[in-house]
């Protein structure tokens, strides 16, 4: 290759390729079709049967009914209700989650003897499956042989047994409790990831100019760990008002559907009645509810960071 060739080649632009490349579907394929199998075709196979009178049984006609379901859907009380009872779940558990989980990653995040151990450990709940943490926690909190009946009893602090999940009042603080246990570990590993990218310089800065751990944490950590917390609180709350398994094991939505999450309602109408047009519905009425919390929630908190 003489000089004047190279030089060319080193000053030529790449050539730039317009139009649909079949070669780049063939390698997107691969991780795009178990998406649009599993995700994509169901979701939209849920929104046909909500304008649907699709019932339970072979060979029973399905008619095409508009929005008869979405009217009668706003104008139940039961919806509501475990609408309702779904909001302070799904705001309890994650406010609670992220407190308990922002105190333990910063713990997590010091320079701690068999703080290994420590983070490993942390992590238990979460490879748990919710039928098995529901299970747990049903002996836990069991009226006669529970270990809290008996601690708390051992500690004077009760004089008779609680049955904590067949309780109009407990009930529902009891599952709230399970849910932040069971959900706090991914939380906790998320926050001490971005604690981790917090600069050190500026924490050591801090230091240096005399500031205290909360006007530290306040001027440096904080403004730094913000996007995360934006990121894993909307998350955390997609997840817990979609909850199901956790509460259907501990407590299948009663006593007297005190803990009747929305999932349990839609799972109810559907496999229990056979309405599953209706049971449609209520699914595509909470995806457009969450829809609208969380644009709200991310438009504040973005705003916040501006």
């Amino acid at each position: 290759m003489t000089a004047a060739t190279a030089t060319l080649a080193a000053n030529a632009k790449p050539v730039r390729r317009k139009g649909f490349e079949p070669a780049v579907l063939g390698l997107v394929a691969p991780a795009l079709l178990p998406v649009l199998v599993l995700s994509v075709a169901p979701l939209l196979y849920g929104i046909y049967l909500g304008f649907t009178d699709a019932r339970a049984g072979r060979n029973m006609p399905v008619h095409v009914t508009g929005f008869a379901n979405y009217v009668e859907l706003f104008g139940d009380a039961d919806f509501w209700g475990s609408f309702r009872i779904g909001l302070v779940w799904a705001v309890g558990v994650t406010v609670l989650q992220f407190a308990a989980a922002l105190g333990l990653a910063l713990l997590l995040n010091q320079k701690l003897r068999g703080r290994w151990l420590a983070r490993t450990l942390t992590l238990v709940p979460w490879a748990m499956p919710p039928v098995v943490v529901g299970l747990m926690w049903r002996l836990v909190y069991h009226p006669q042989a529970g270990i809290l009946n008996s601690t708390l009893k051992d500690l004077h602090l009760i004089s008779s047994n609680v049955d904590w999940l067949n309780s109009f009042t407990l009930a529902l603080p009891a599952v709230i409790a399970v849910g932040v246990w069971a959900g706090m570990p991914q939380t906790t590993i998320t926050l001490l990831a971005g604690l981790q990218a917090v600069p050190g310089e500026l924490t050591e800065a801090a230091t240096v100019d005399g500031a205290s751990t909360w006007q530290r944490f306040r001027a440096v950590t904080w403004p730094a760990l913000r996007p995360v917390v934006t990121a894993i609180t909307a998350l955390d709350f997609i997840w817990n008002i979609n909850q199901f398994g956790l509460v259907y094991v501990l407590t299948q939505g009663g006593p007297g559907g005190q803990t009747r999450l929305p999932m349990l309602f839609a799972y109810e109408e559907a496999f229990r009645y056979g309405f599953f047009g209706y049971a449609a519905s209520l699914g595509v009425a909470i995806v457009l509810v969450v829809l609208v919390v969380l644009a709200f929630y991310l438009r504040r908190m973005l705003k916040e960071a501006v």
